[in-house]
């Protein structure tokens, strides 16, 4: 692939080979659909693979959301099909192992609300930047689902056991102040001077050793990697819970705009 094949993500080539990527589809707040899913998979390799670049930015176009999770008419169309849900389960795992692999770091401008694949692209950057205002959550049990993704690998690193079972069982919603407090995000800074920050770090990572950078990512990343068991076991759970009936319920719900009402809820 090259760039000029995805159809959902921009690309501006900054100074020092820092390139801002934008996941463009801002008229649904730039939520996943099955080809922005599988876009998120493959540009982590062509950055790699892309000797100009040196550091990666990315953030969502528009002002409301860095990505408001998976599109419910891609989620209706998926829940109850096996085939379907393989190949969502195999794309969820490639996205973060493939973040993981990319040698180039990664930086994530949280510019409005992430939530689901978005978030695991904002959190699984090897350094997170949100804005103040910004807001996210999981979501997942929300939707009816086992937290999945990127949570298991990731959120009991950054914040610890207590609060990512907390937020990750009620999908509260935490703001940047308090994503920072807790050590789920890297800073946060006022939304006017996000993009400003995300882009002088990127700067400073491109003009650094670049050897040291990368080989000590890869160091770290070892962390994740020795989670990659439990992660790919809650995979399997959260595409499990698509084969039920509360995902039907909790995409219903959201559509509405309503609480959920989950048969699994209501069972004697």
């Amino acid at each position: 692939m090259n760039y000029a094949d995805f159809q959902f993500l921009k690309f501006d080539a900054k100074p020092n080979g820092v390139l801002l990527i934008t996941l463009n589809r801002p008229e649904v707040m730039n939520a996943t659909n099955a080809r922005l899913h599988w876009e998120l998979t493959q540009i982590w390799g062509v950055v790699n693979e892309d000797a100009k670049v040196r550091v990666v930015v990315v953030t969502g176009a528009g002002e409301r959301a860095f990505s408001a999770g998976g599109d419910l008419d891609w989620i209706s169309e998926m829940a109850g099909d096996a085939g379907k849900v393989a190949n969502t389960m195999k794309e969820a795992g490639d996205l973060v192992y493939n973040m993981l692999a990319c040698d180039k770091p990664i930086i994530s401008a949280i510019n409005g609300v992430a939530v689901g694949a978005g978030l695991a692209v904002a959190l699984m950057a090897d350094i997170s930047i949100m804005a103040e205002e910004a807001r996210i959550t999981d979501g997942h049990v929300r939707l009816g689902v086992s937290a999945g993704d990127h949570s298991v690998i990731i959120w009991p690193l950054l914040c610890g056991m207590a609060k990512a079972k907390y937020y990750l069982m009620t999908a509260d919603f935490i703001d940047g102040k308090e994503a920072e407090r807790i050590g789920l995000v890297s800073l946060c800074v006022p939304r006017a001077r996000l993009l400003e920050k995300a882009l002088a770090t990127a700067n400073k990572l491109a003009t650094g050793s670049q050897q040291a950078i990368r080989l000590t990512k890869r160091s770290l990343n070892n962390w994740m990697r020795l989670s990659q068991p439990a992660f790919d076991a809650s995979l399997a759970m959260e595409m499990l819970c698509f084969m039920g009936d509360d995902v039907k319920e909790g995409a219903a719900a959201i559509r509405e705009k309503r609480e959920p009402r989950f048969p699994s809820a209501s069972q004697a």
